[in-house]
């Protein structure tokens, strides 16, 4: 792991392509337990997300998920609910872990492109998020394109957000102690809720956790072309997909709402903890959120994991970066708990 100098303090289903040099480019220096959980996904004969239908690439993450062998930290209990949103009731999932009460609380958002992916794909984390930050979770099941384009997961993101602050004390949470936490789409998501709840005056974040976020839907970045393919399942088509799933037209990709770094201001926004892998297309844009945020005064902490590719923060327990990445981002909470 390398932590940045320059700033202060799920379930995973894996493209099967062997890591291959990219055109122009250099081998990616990918870390041994990658290369194996490469090789170990390879045999499986995986079809690349790009090659896929949303519905087929929706069955092939959850059958991954299912397959997994990994023991989550235990919690004390977990309930689902409906909760209502902007366009009909929303699925969520809660976590508590103990009985003690109240509780800090964290609304998680699930990765996926924002087109694949669920509650079930992400449940590990989610209770290993809930043991070690000591905190309720509340995993948020928004809608996704191509059904339900751009915005509406912002929309239930936010309003899942909302409820959870206005109800906290009735599941036995505090409603001064919140945090926003997701990984890739789930990052965006986490990101664009910390800066609409800023601009709503509340409700007030103690943290927001984003790993490895798509930050800028325009597919920019020397990143995108450096590990292009090779390096797991996000590769650069794959991106593409995505963006033509989950966006209504090309110049969505300029809203904020969809591509966060491009907000007018990040003054007043809450701190965060960004977490990058090295050999991901969206590396750069993880990097160059932390900065922006960190230059409009927010408190930052930034971790880069060497070797490392989209999706390690669920590959427990093949790959050992990966509980340490989640176990930092434990204690972030914590800290910022109190």
């Amino acid at each position: 792991m390398l932590v940045s100098h320059a700033l202060s303090e799920g379930a995973v289903v894996i493209e099967c392509v062997l890591p291959t040099i990219p055109p122009g480019g250099v081998m990616p220096d990918l870390h041994p337990q990658i290369k194996h959980v490469l090789e170990a996904m390879a045999e499986m004969n995986l079809k690349p997300i790009e090659a896929m239908t949303p519905a087929e690439a929706r069955a092939q993450m959850e059958a991954t998920a299912q397959s997994r062998k990994a023991e989550p930290l235990p919690v004390d209990r977990v309930e689902e609910r409906t909760i209502p949103g902007p366009a009909g009731d929303i699925r969520v999932r809660l976590y508590w872990p103990s009985k003690a009460v109240p509780l800090p609380a964290i609304v998680y958002f699930h990765g996926g492109g924002h087109v694949i992916g669920s509650l079930d794909t992400h449940d590990l984390i989610a209770r290993n998020l809930c043991a070690g930050a000591a905190a309720l979770v509340v995993s948020v099941d928004y809608r996704m394109g191509p059904e339900h384009r751009f915005p509406a997961a912002v929309e239930d993101s936010f309003a899942a957000l909302e409820w959870v602050h206005a109800n906290a004390k009735s599941f036995g949470a505090d409603p001064d102690r919140l945090g926003v936490h997701g990984d890739s789409a789930g990052a965006n998501l986490a990101a664009v809720v910390a800066l609409l709840a800023r601009d709503a005056g509340g409700p007030k974040l103690r943290l927001q956790s984003l790993v490895y976020p798509v930050a800028d839907y325009n597919l920019a970045g020397d990143s995108y072309e450096k590990y292009a393919r090779g390096c797991g399942l996000l590769t650069r088509e794959a991106m593409v997909w995505f963006r033509n799933h989950y966006l209504r037209r090309s110049t969505d990709a300029d809203d904020w709402r969809a591509s966060p770094i491009k907000a007018g201001s990040f003054a007043g926004v809450a701190p965060a903890i960004v977490v990058t892998a090295e050999c991901d297309v969206l590396h750069d844009e993880g990097r160059a959120y932390a900065e922006a945020l960190r230059g409009a005064g927010v408190s930052v902490e930034y971790q880069e994991y060497r070797g490392m590719i989209h999706g390690f923060f669920g590959m427990v327990p093949a790959v050992d970066d990966a509980m340490s990445a989640q176990r930092s981002v434990a204690a972030a909470f914590r800290r910022a708990f109190g």
